[in-house]
């Protein structure tokens, strides 16, 4: 089996799983934009930013550290040495969590609901301990595995959601009575507990990677993972202040908090629509990551990267077409209410396709150990983010969030290149991306004109997309079946 072929199919199981077990939880978002208001949604998006943000120190870049340290020496010694390090730390934040948490709801304006806080302490506490061992699967190539306990936290998380959130006040308005664990008027609490039990429960099926590996603890070991893996936090954490910065400053930069949290609710709900393109992406990273390391010996590895990166950028792009071309369709998955927000899906489409490329580009950092880099770039992109919103915000609301994340995305994409280019010289090719992406942009910019004469709810409307999209498919058929019979062995 050709190398491509194979990270092509390990991107399918874990894109099956991935996209499949998300698109299911995608169907939460309906509901939640049906049942709750545009200001309880966005709560549950600022805390689930702010989690975001915890669980890259709780980590502390120890998943790329193993994958690098694992493909050189004893993997097992190795896995202890990051599980163990992580379980340090999310146990200190835990149990300062336990004995501050309070004030820190107070101080984040939520002291009549610190049980936010506590919720959140628990999930970033269980997600951070399985972080290793959902790496050792990737690293053993038990991409089933690794997909079954995935779907099996999702589906634990929409079931209880559906439990607390449907079934529950459906069964007491009809029977009048209350089902077991159910209490009424908690609202998006129960999203919060869901989401600790079905992370509580993945950790529970983990244990068995845990217990066979062991904990055998090598500081020497230690020292050089974490000498590797700190600037990846600063990577880390830069990568969220691009990721979801933005919808802690809507709150924050708003005059009225209800209405930021309003506007944030807005955002997050039409930011969903983006996540296609980023189920792709992180189905191609689990993937990716350990393909990348495991090639990084051989000859043609640098021709290898070239070309899967043109797969990707065409696959994205796509994705881009699918999701723009049918968003009438797409939409109807938020509340009504949330449809204010749909001119920043194509904008938010975009950028994370920039992101994307840069995922891509930026290999050559974590190859070549100069971690630094791939660091200050990501300071660069949070810098851009900062700065952007706070000007825009004020004045553009979420619309400058969106075209702040396109600007940050890009440039970072830029940079990646080029540094790359200089300390680990990859030969893309340059003039196929682009005509992926101006073919992309003529299409969509053709399609969206022909609307003026052609509704895009009709038949006719439909088949035009239709068209667009198999043009699509066509170029790449065209451009690619040569490498593409080699590689894949067609």
């Amino acid at each position: 089996m050709s190398t491509v072929k194979k990270l092509a199919g390990q991107t399918a199981v874990y894109g099956f799983s991935t996209i499949f077990g998300r698109f299911i939880n995608y169907l939460l978002v309906p509901l939640y934009t049906r049942v709750f208001t545009d200001v309880e949604y966005g709560i549950n998006s600022e805390f689930y930013a702010y989690m975001a943000f915890f669980n890259i120190l709780l980590t502390h870049g120890m998943e790329t550290a193993f994958f690098r340290f694992a493909e050189k020496e004893n993997s097992k010694q190795v896995f202890a040495n990051a599980f163990i390090s992580i379980m340090g730390v999310a146990g200190a934040f835990a149990l300062s969590m336990l004995l501050f948490g309070q004030n820190l709801a107070q101080l984040m304006g939520y002291g009549l609901n610190p049980e936010f806080v506590f919720y959140c302490v628990a999930i970033l506490f269980f997600d951070s301990l399985s972080a290793i061992p959902f790496a050792m699967l990737r690293f053993q190539n038990k991409a089933l595995r690794f997909a079954i306990i995935k779907n099996i936290n999702i589906f634990t998380l929409i079931l209880l959601n559906l439990y607390f959130i449907v079934l529950g006040p459906y069964w007491q308005a009809k029977f009048g009575s209350i089902l077991p664990f159910y209490k009424p008027g908690l609202g998006i609490e129960y999203i919060f507990i869901s989401n600790v039990v079905a992370s509580f429960v993945t950790l529970l099926l983990l244990s068995k990677e845990i217990i066979s590996v062991g904990l055998n603890f090598n500081y020497a070991q230690w020292r050089l993972m974490i000498t590797y893996a700190i600037p990846m936090i600063w990577v880390g954490l830069a990568g969220m202040v691009n990721e979801t910065l933005d919808r802690l400053l809507i709150r924050v930069l708003t005059p009225n908090v209800a209405e930021g949290q309003a506007l944030n609710g807005i955002y997050s709900a039409n930011y969903k629509f983006s996540i296609i393109i980023t189920l792709f992406i992180q189905a191609f990273k689990f993937a990716a990551e350990p393909f990348f390391f495991a090639h990084a010996k051989t000859t043609e590895k640098r021709d290898l990267y070239a070309t899967v990166m043109n797969y990707f950028i065409w696959i994205c792009l796509f994705v881009f077409l699918l999701v723009m071309f049918f968003l009438h369709y797409f939409k109807i998955f938020i509340g009504a209410h949330f449809h204010a927000g749909l001119n920043v899906v194509p904008v938010l489409l975009f950028a994370n396709i920039f992101l994307g490329i840069y995922y891509n580009v930026s290999i050559w950092y974590k190859l070549s150990d100069n971690t630094k880099k791939g660091a200050q770039i990501s300071l660069i992109g949070a810098v851009i983010t900062i700065v952007l919103n706070i000007v825009f915000i004020p004045k553009f609301g979420y619309l400058a969030c969106a075209w702040t994340t396109f600007i940050c995305y890009f440039v970072m994409m830029v940079l990646g290149y080029v540094w790359g280019q200089k300390y680990y010289p990859i030969p893309y090719n340059l003039p196929r991306a682009f005509l992926y992406v101006s073919t992309a942009l003529a299409l969509f910019a053709l399609v969206q004109g022909s609307m003026f004469w052609f509704d895009p709810n009709t038949f006719v409307g439909n088949i035009i997309r239709v068209f667009a999209l198999l043009v699509f498919v066509y170029l790449a058929y065209y451009k690619e079946r040569k490498t593409g019979a080699q590689l894949f062995k067609i």
